[in-house]
């Protein structure tokens, strides 16, 4: 199924249950109501039947600081804060579709990458960038990819496929995706470039184009831009991964439950009881200190309890997705609370292990029927919860915002068998959001001839 398909229903033992796609899908929420299998979205079909079982191909490349000069630039600088405009080289005309339908006319600068090759025929792309957009202005991302076969050795490049329109704030222009792109070479699930066709994608490029409004003086900063593509196996019924060495430890993370917001805001994703994305993102942004102030949460209604979960809702929302769990508009907005913040897949529990040792919790996106996952009580077609340490024996420690379905803020702290939760996180290709303060470096990778962050 589609992801851009955002809302479905299905029966499940008589009863009705309304399914959100990307984020929390209950399956089973009330009595009576069968467990059923997770119902995958696009973005969560691992299309690599002809993989040897368990090999994960994963590379993420991310151009930040002087990186940024390797790629060519027309009409941008490279400063200390990062990629900005210098001199206006064109001008794009745009309708926001979710504006006041005014046709807007913005100066534009790009910025394109080396071609970034991989030992692999990459079947899935997420970009993900870190950037400040004031006044007005804007970033569009896009990647193209180069794709050979037997039939075309020397290959040609596909078209540029649209991998986000994206503003910090919604009060200029409706942060959004773009939908109906699919061709012969590929299309865009949402937030995810997939492959198609027998052809191999074996290097990509990224183009980012600043705008800002035509005449102005304004400039929108983008400080990284990256992505990590993958080509993974089929099958998700996998031996737990050997321990890391973070066993016994447990990282404070604050406790918020998604389902104190539910009937909150439903011109967001239908409100809070599919907000598990964005509760996860406020969850580790409060960690490391940089969530809102009372003054920039002054719109949301006093009587909300945890009103940083509603602010963050409204700030990583996707207008096209209709829905908050964009996976890169989450780390895009943790970027601007001052984190360094990027979305990947990891190859196993192991990996994890080594964020929660240097003090990094993780966003992680799974599903799982209501029997795959004990103590959970519910079943899902796509949810993020925030991985946050190990147990002595290595089981997973989370904060569930879905919170046993119980709108308690005391109920989201669980552990998990670890065997259970790595299944059920390679729905999702084991993608996670990474956030972390700029004071802070990430641990060594695992894999350095395939480094994925």
């Amino acid at each position: 199924m589609n992801r851009s398909v955002r809302k479905s229903r299905i029966r499940l033992g008589g009863t009705t249950a309304v399914v959100t796609l990307g984020c929390l899908a209950l399956l089973a929420t009330s009595p009576g109501a069968a467990s059923a299998a997770p119902v995958l979205t696009g973005k969560l079909l691992m299309a690599a039947a002809d993989q040897p079982a368990g090999q994960r191909d994963i590379l993420y490349r991310q151009f930040s600081g002087h990186t940024l000069a390797q790629g060519h630039g027309d009409g941008v600088q490279v400063t200390p804060y990062g990629l900005r405009i210098e001199r206006a080289t064109g001008t794009m005309t745009y309708t926001d579709p979710f504006g006041d339908g005014a046709a807007r006319t913005y100066d534009t600068a790009t910025w394109v990458s080396p071609h970034v090759a991989t030992t692999f025929g990459l079947e899935q792309l997420i970009a993900s960038y870190n950037a400040s957009t004031p006044m007005g202005t804007w970033i569009q991302v896009e990647m193209r990819g180069h794709s050979v076969s037997d039939e075309d050795p020397g290959g040609h490049d596909t078209k540029w496929y649209t991998m986000a329109r994206w503003a910090s704030s919604d009060e200029h222009i409706h942060r959004t995706t773009v939908d109906g792109q699919g061709d012969d070479d590929g299309t865009v699930w949402t937030d995810t470039f997939a492959a198609r066709g027998s052809a191999d994608v074996v290097s990509y490029q990224l183009r980012v184009t600043l705008l800002r409004p035509a005449g102005t003086h304004q400039t929108p900063t983008l400080r990284s831009v990256g992505a990590v593509a993958s080509r993974l196996p089929s099958g998700d019924d996998n031996p737990a991964s050997p321990l890391g060495g973070a066993e016994g430890i447990t990282l404070d993370v604050p406790t918020y439950s998604q389902e104190k917001h539910i009937g909150e805001y439903p011109q967001w994703d239908g409100g809070g009881e599919a907000w598990c994305s964005a509760t996860s993102t406020a969850m580790v942004v409060d960690y490391f200190h940089k969530g809102p102030n009372s003054q920039e949460m002054s719109w949301v209604d006093p009587s909300y309890a945890d009103p940083q979960v509603d602010f963050t809702a409204r700030n990583v929302f996707d207008y096209t997705y209709d829905g908050t769990g964009n996976w890169p508009f989450n780390t895009a907005y943790a970027s601007t609370r001052g984190l360094n913040s990027f979305v990947t897949r990891l190859r196993s529990l192991t990996e994890a292990e080594q964020f929660i040792k240097a003090g990094i919790p993780l966003v992680v996106s799974l599903s799982f029927s209501k029997d795959d996952l004990d103590g959970a009580g519910y079943g899902t077609n796509g949810h993020l919860m925030v991985l946050v340490g190990f147990d002595k024996t290595g089981n997973v420690v989370v904060n569930d915002p879905a919170s046993h379905l119980i709108p308690s803020n005391d109920q989201v702290r669980f552990t998990y068998d670890r065997k259970q939760f790595e299944n059920a996180w390679s729905h999702s290709g084991k993608t996670v959001y990474v956030n972390y303060p700029r004071s802070k470096t990430l641990p060594q990778s695992l894999t350095p001839d395939q480094p994925n962050w």
